[in-house]
């Protein structure tokens, strides 16, 4: 019995040393590591929402203000729709948000995506690599201010550019695409968001934007309207307003698909820019690598995913919103130019 007893007490005396040790150590390695990583995805989720709150509070103000000073009337009338002043105001919100994302689309992918800017003057030789490149590429596509250049943490190798102007863009790369591909790859990918600068596609993005969605508010509108008619005056304001809320994004999604096939086209002229820059050996290298990597997941937001240069894989009627074509299309385009 005193064995047992005195075997009992050293168990229970270890024990309790052991879990003093763990408490004064405190959490494990893994379990910090773990903790960081949930409290940067959740500071990442919340500036990104409130920098979305922002951007569309500016939006809400400059086209009010627009409105006012331009005496822009109500289009409903006593007589009925005043097709000019409904035009006026689909076109001031269809464009002047797309315009204004646009003006801040560099600052804004800047903070979302926390690109790192490379220094002109950086001794670093990957940097100084991705700098000189990008330069070389500039110049050779004719444009008349170098790009800024950032890299971004994401273990999606991608890369996307993106500014208001061919005078203001930004070239920005992921840790994950600088980690995955050779030189020579990553010279493609480089050459393919040149010559997506080069090519103004971040204007005419806007502007097919801002067309479609002047389009979806003036049809929904005047579709409610004719609607409202059917019932009488007691119901017609809320017949009016749910018809508006249903068209619009009935007319949204035709939209979307109308948008994405566009940005599916200009990702070809891109690659054939690219080509054009650093050769259709390098472009085609560059998309099969990323062929080789497309399971890993993108964390970009989707008002970047436009800008990229690879997007997840969609097939059947999800292809017909994905702003870029398959990657084995493009490399089999490539070939056959």
């Amino acid at each position: 019995k005193n064995n047992i007893k005195y075997k009992n007490y050293l168990f229970n005396k270890i024990k309790r040393k052991a879990d003093k040790d763990t408490v004064s150590r405190g959490p494990s390695k893994f379990d910090q590591s773990h903790r960081l990583n949930l409290s940067e995805v959740f500071m990442t989720f919340i500036k990104r929402v409130f920098l979305f709150l922002l951007m569309n509070m500016l939006i809400l103000i400059s086209i009010s203000t627009v409105l006012s000073v331009l005496g822009v009337r109500p289009y409903l009338t006593a007589q009925g729709i005043d097709y000019q002043s409904l035009l006026m105001f689909c076109l001031a919100w269809g464009f002047g948000g797309a315009l204004i994302s646009l003006a801040m689309s560099r600052v804004m992918a800047k903070w979302m995506m926390g690109v790192q800017l490379v220094a002109p003057s950086s001794v670093n030789p990957d940097e100084r690599w991705l700098q000189t490149t990008v330069e070389r590429l500039a110049s050779q596509a004719g444009l008349p201010a170098i790009p800024e250049v950032g890299i971004y943490q994401s273990e999606s190798p991608n890369a996307f550019a993106t500014g208001p102007t061919k005078s203001r863009a930004l070239v920005a790369v992921s840790t994950g695409l600088l980690r995955n591909m050779q030189k020579q790859e990553l010279e493609g990918v480089l050459a393919h968001e040149v010559a997506h600068i080069a090519n103004g596609d971040m204007v005419t993005m806007t502007l097919v934007q801002g067309v479609i969605n002047a389009f979806v508010m003036f049809f929904a509108r005047v579709i409610a309207f004719a609607l409202g008619q059917f019932v009488d005056s007691e119901k017609r304001g809320w017949v009016q307003y749910l018809s508006v809320t249903v068209l619009e994004i009935m007319f949204s999604i035709l939209g979307m698909m109308a948008v994405a096939a566009f940005s599916r086209y200009r990702e070809y002229r891109a690659d054939g820019g690219g080509a054009n820059l650093v050769g259709r050996g390098k472009m085609i290298a560059a998309l099969q690598s990323l062929q080789r990597t497309v399971e890993i997941p993108n964390s970009a937001p989707q008002s970047l995913a436009a800008f990229q240069i690879s997007a997840g894989r969609r097939s059947g009627l999800l292809a017909l919103f994905s702003t870029h074509p398959p990657l084995g299309e493009r490399i089999r385009k490539l070939q056959q130019t």
